[in-house]
């Protein structure tokens, strides 16, 4: 099957974000050789590709580049094992088939923007922000596991915390606390108002924090230690809000900074796009259901830009991302190429029907 042999072609070629340049020549090629009008590699190595002539301006934002973590690229029955499998190659690779298999009679009324984005994995989002001054979308699609009858209407925000702390070196024996105890007592303090604004509410509208670095140095007379935590933000709490509360927390004595600034988003359920993709789960055999991500995505960096109808949607268990298990079992997949392409089609004819 040639999507399959496709997928499994750009899992075979690593991709670890930044490294992404050699499996965006092998995409574009893939692109040229499916009859797309244009087919390229940009200058923030994001593969692209363009099909279509018509007026309604469609983008199919996917990320194409990868955590570490070598995964063996193997068919084992109808499971398509490797690294990038269901996060995210295989919903973008579901994209370039859909796009490709269209009829003429939608092409001559959409245009589709195909975008394998890069460092999606790192908080630069660097394919993604280079594209969205770049494109001027009536609808968005973004390429991330949701399963085939998933369709994702929000995710959460994000918030990266660095905290340092420097200061003289005392005795062991003295009953200041030190600096790395300074960093720890913060961080309890941030985890008790997390956990108390959880109270009563749901997975998605909980804020999630974890701890992901811990270093101590000793150079000297000196004592310096630092952190890095993130937070997961739901709707309710805007970053700007999340940073207050960050800062009333700190005493003067730590230096905080801030990145990874990603807002919430959250889109409706009732939309052309949420109409065509429910029609087209439904016509492949399947029974949508709309979800909602505690993590973060691409959605949140163009959403604030391109403000239209959106939603993700890609084949895959998003429960295998990044895990040593990762796979993408391929009766969805293909099911997801079919679900996809029927919605476009079905949204051409609303377009035209409009």
């Amino acid at each position: 099957m040639e999507a399959v042999e496709f997928l499994r072609g750009a899992l075979e070629i690593p991709s670890v974000s930044g490294q992404e340049r050699a499996v965006a020549e092998y995409l574009v090629e893939g692109m040229r050789r499916l009859g797309y009008a244009k087919a390229w590699v940009d200058e923030a190595d994001n593969a692209r590709g363009q099909i279509g002539t018509g007026p309604l301006q469609v983008v199919l934002l996917g990320h194409i580049d990868t955590v570490p973590g070598e995964i063996p690229v193997r068919l084992v029955g109808d499971k398509l094992f490797g690294r990038g499998s269901v996060d995210a190659k295989g919903p973008f690779v579901t994209f370039v088939m859909a796009a490709s298999s269209l009829p003429p009679s939608v092409l001559e009324r959409m245009t589709l923007h195909v975008v394998g984005a890069t460092e999606e994995e790192v908080p630069s989002s660097k394919g993604a922000r280079y594209v969205v001054d770049k494109l001027n979308p009536d609808f968005v699609v973004i390429g991330e596991p949701s399963g085939w009858q998933g369709i994702t209407l929000g995710y959460k925000g994000r918030l990266l915390v660095r905290v340092r702390r420097e200061k003289d070196n005392f005795h062991s024996a003295h009953h200041e606390p030190n600096a790395a105890e300074e960093l720890v007592s913060y961080f309890v303090s941030i985890k008790a108002w997390a956990e108390a604004m959880n109270v009563g509410q749901g997975p998605f509208h909980q804020v999630q924090y974890s701890l992901r670095e811990f270093h101590i140095e000793n150079p000297d007379n000196r004592q310096f230690a630092e952190m890095k935590f993130d937070l997961r933000l739901p709707p309710r709490l805007p970053v700007e809000e999340a940073i207050r509360h960050l800062t009333a927390y700190a005493p003067p004595t730590l230096d905080l900074d801030f990145s990874g600034r990603e807002v919430p988003y959250v889109g409706p359920k009732d939309t052309p796009l949420t109409r065509a993709l429910r029609a087209g789960i439904r016509q492949t055999g399947g029974e949508p259901v709309f979800k909602y991500k505690t993590g973060t995505s691409d959605m949140n960096v163009v959403a604030p830009h391109w403000r239209v109808p959106m939603v993700a949607y890609g084949p895959g268990d998003s429960t295998l991302d990044h895990t040593p298990m990762e796979h993408l079992e391929i009766p969805e997949f293909l099911k997801a190429i079919e679900a996809l392409r029927l919605a476009l089609v079905r949204l051409a004819d609303q377009a035209g029907t409009s």
